[in-house]
């Protein structure tokens, strides 16, 4: 999918870009009467604190997603600090709008709530506020401040000073990636391929399931495995930004650290859409089942994101 180049915002400006349309029409939901904002032509000016978004339209961005934004920022300087999206879930589910970090790491991103747009950004532009600050007070549903529970994992909110900061993109598939981040095992890493049922001749797991031998309460994960120690120490955060915008990859589940150091071998799962960089972590026998469910949108990401202080319901008797 080739997507135009976003435009360049003056000093002080955002972009809202709309990337949900119909019959080429932009789709904007209830978002501009719910953040409160004068209009001034192709600009809405927020507040009293003077915020101006500049919103923008174009069908090319149809189903863009958070992730693939830092590649349509223009070369010039500067790059702004943050893009504002009015995506799917804004439009039709209710949510506010998604907020994608273009400076400290490029592609994630976090849902604010439409009346607190304004304020958000004026603090962020000010420097009041970091990204940082917005990841670490989401709660599972990826809502700054939001009221859905605390993540019992939460979100890592910055990268160790010795892991790379730049990663090649990653393979492009309709379905899930499984990245090995950790290279500190090799015996565990083989343990869980095997676990997993082992990898076929295309670096695939899964990929030839037997209909009759599928246990459903613990659906097998059908993923693109991607050994490559280029991605040694690659966060949640950094996924987003890796992942082609040609096909819509399901997830990309992580076999990191924890993975060779805990029971169940859990995999830190990378949401992409929804909240783009949010993790889930997860035993890996029930990454299948998130994949399978995000495939058929049975299930929400949020609904796999454990909560602070609760018993996941995948382990509940």
């Amino acid at each position: 999918m080739s997507c135009p180049e976003l435009p360049q915002p003056t000093p002080g400006e955002v972009l809202l870009v709309c990337t949900c349309y119909e019959d080429g029409r932009a789709l904007w939901g209830g978002l501009l009467d719910e953040i409160g904002a004068r209009r001034e032509d192709d600009r809405l000016v927020l507040g009293g604190r003077g915020v101006r978004l500049r919103m923008v339209e174009d069908s090319g961005w149809d189903y863009l997603h958070g992730g693939n934004i830092p590649a349509l920022v223009p070369g010039t300087s500067p790059v702004p600090p943050v893009v504002v999206l009015a995506d799917i879930p804004v439009v039709y589910g209710g949510g506010g709008p998604l907020l994608v970090d273009l400076a400290a790491i490029p592609g994630r991103g976090v849902r604010v709530p439409s009346a607190r747009l304004g304020e958000i950004l004026a603090d962020l532009l000010g420097g009041a506020l970091a990204f940082d600050d917005l990841v670490r007070d989401m709660d599972r549903c990826g809502m700054y401040q939001g009221d859905g529970g605390r993540p019992a994992f939460p979100t890592p909110t910055s990268t160790p000073t010795s892991t790379r900061r730049s990663f090649p993109s990653l393979p492009s598939t309709t379905t899930a990636l499984l990245v090995r981040t950790c290279y500190d095992d090799e015996a565990g890493w083989q343990a869980l391929l095997g676990e997993l049922g082992g990898t076929d001749a295309d670096g695939w797991v899964g990929a030839d399931l037997d209909p009759d031998e599928i246990d459903v309460e613990h659906y097998p994960l059908t993923a693109l495995v991607v050994d490559n120690p280029a991605f040694e120490g690659l966060q949640p955060g950094q996924v987003p930004a890796l992942v082609p915008s040609e096909e819509h990859t399901t997830l990309v589940a992580l076999a990191d650290a924890r993975t060779f150091a805990e029971p169940g071998r859990p995999l830190t799962v990378v949401d992409l859409y929804d909240c783009p960089g949010q993790q889930a972590v997860l035993p890996c026998r029930e990454v299948g089942s998130l994949a399978c469910n995000l495939e058929i949108a049975n299930m929400d990401f949020y609904e796999f994101v454990a909560e602070e202080g609760m018993k996941p319901w995948w382990e509940e008797a």
